[in-house]
C-alpha cells in the first residue's frame, strides 16, 4: 500500500481527480434528461468529482502538515492493548538509524553533521519515544573531541510529525548555517513530537493525573538520557527548548515550571494555556490548581519569576497576538522576555521558517557553550 504521506499516492489522487472531472464533463450532456435516472446521474457525477478533488487536496495537505503519518494512524487501528515487556537495565538512548544531513552540503559528517534516529527511554516517567538527533560537524572533529555540547530540544506542534522539523522547517540546515556564521555555538538538536506517551493523545506536555507523565519525560528523563549518551552538557544554562504551536506552549511551560531543566525557551506561534477539547480529554481531572499551574499568564502574575530567557514569536494575524501582549505586560525580572513580531503571517510552516533564523541567533547569545 502506498505511503499515506508519499508523493506517489498524491500523484495517483491528482490523476484520478482529473480523470473523474473529465468523465463528468463528457457524460454531462448524456445526463441532461428530466427523469429520475438523469437526476441521480448528475448528482452522482457531481459528487464523484467533488470527492476526488477533495481527496487529492486532503492528501497534499496531510503530507504538508503531517496530521496522519501512517494508514493505521488515520484509521485508528493502532489502538490495540499493549503487551508488557520486561527489560533489564540498559541504555536510555538506543540508535535505530543514521543519515547524512544533506548530500549537497558534503558527504563527510565532519563537514555537515549527521541526523540519527533514536529511541529515548524515560526512567522516571516510564515513557519511550522516538527522536531525531542532529549532531553538528564539530561533534566529529578532533578539536572538539573533549567538548561538552549545548542541546536544544525542538518540538513539533500537535499533531505534527518530527520529520517535518527536518524536511519543511529545516532546523538542521538553519542550525548549521547559524553555527557557520558564528551566531550559534555548535549545538546538538533533539527533534521530537510533543506526544511522548506512545499514542496520539494531545497531552499538552503535562503530567496527567493517572495518565502519562509527559512533563517528567521532557524535563527530567530526556536531559539525563541525552547527557549520558552524548557529549552534551548537563548544565541547564546549556539547554534550551524551541517549538511551534503546541510545541511552543510546551517550550515556555518547561522553562517557567522547570527552570532547572531549560534556561531558555522559544515559542513560535505558541499559545499560553492548555486547551480542553476532544484531542486532549480531561487533562486536569477537575483540579483547578493544576489548571492554573499550566496557565502561563497566571504563572507570571502569581508565581515567583523564573531566571530564564523567553522568546515569543507572533504577528497581528495570529490568534496568540493578544495573549503575547499580555505576556509582555506581565513578566518580571529575573525572567528575560524578547519577541519577534512579523508584519504578517499565519499559523503555518512558511511563517515559522521566517522566524527560525533570528530565533537561533537570539539563542546563540543565551546558550552557554
Amino acid at each position: 500500500m502506498p505511503s499515506l504521506t508519499g508523493v506517489p499516492l498524491q500523484i495517483i489522487a491528482a490523476v484520478l481527480a482529473v480523470a473523474v472531472f473529465a468523465a463528468t464533463m463528457w457524460l454531462w450532456p448524456r445526463l441532461a434528461g428530466r427523469g429520475w435516472k438523469s437526476w441521480l446521474g448528475r448528482i452522482g457525477a457531481f459528487l464523484a468529482a467533488q470527492v476526488a478533488v477533495l481527496l487529492a487536496m486532503g492528501l497534499v495537505a496531510n503530507s504538508y502538515f503531517g496530521f496522519y503519518t501512517t494508514w493505521s494512524d488515520l484509521l485508528g487501528t493502532d489502538g490495540a492493548p499493549g503487551t508488557v515487556v520486561d527489560h533489564q537495565p540498559g541504555k536510555a538512548v538506543s540508535l535505530t538509524g543514521e543519515q547524512k544531513m544533506y548530500s549537497a552540503q558534503g558527504s563527510a559528517k565532519d563537514r555537515s553533521g549527521v541526523i540519527q534516529n533514536v529511541t529515548i527511554k524515560g526512567a522516571g516517567s516510564g515513557l519511550s519515544s522516538e527522536a531525531y538527533v542532529y549532531l553538528p560537524p564539530q561533534y566529529f572533529q578532533p578539536g572538539f573531541a573533549t567538548r561538552q555540547f549545548p542541546m536544544a530540544l525542538v518540538l513539533a506542534g500537535y499533531p505534527g510529525s518530527a520529520e517535518k522539523l527536518i524536511s519543511l522547517m529545516a532546523y538542521p540546515a538553519s542550525t548549521l548555517q547559524a553555527i557557520d556564521s558564528g551566531q550559534l555555538p555548535p549545538t546538538v538538536l533533539v527533534m521530537m513530537r510533543t506526544t511522548a506517551s506512545g499514542g496520539n493523545r494531545d497531552t499538552e506536555c503535562m503530567d496527567i493525573p493517572n495518565g502519562p507523565q509527559v512533563e517528567t519525560f521532557f524535563t527530567e528523563d530526556l536531559p539525563k538520557a541525552m547527557s549520558g549518551a552524548y557529549r552534551i552538557s548537563d548544565r541547564p544554562q546549556a539547554r534550551a527548548v524551541i517549538g511551534n504551536s503546541t510545541g511552543g506552549y510546551c517550550a515556555l511551560k518547561f522553562a517557567l515550571r522547570k527552570p532547572g531543566a531549560y534556561s531558555a525557551a522559544i515559542s513560535l506561534s505558541g499559545y499560553y494555556t492548555a486547551p480542553i477539547d476532544p484531542t486532549t480529554g480531561d487533562l486536569f481531572a477537575g483540579n483547578a490548581n493544576l489548571k492554573h499551574e499550566n496557565d502561563l499568564l497566571w504563572r507570571l502574575h502569581n508565581k515567583p519569576a523564573a531566571p530564564v530567557s523567553l522568546l515569543l514569536a507572533t504577528s497581528p494575524n495570529e490568534d496568540n497576538y493578544e495573549g503575547t501582549q499580555k505576556m509582555i505586560a506581565a513578566f518580571k525580572a529575573p525572567t528575560q522576555l524578547s519577541t519577534i513580531t512579523l508584519d504578517s503571517g499565519g499559523h503555518n510552516f512558511h511563517t515559522w521558517t521566517r522566524e527560525i533564523p533570528p530565533a537561533l541567533a537570539w539563542l546563540g547569545k543565551r546558550l552557554a557553550a
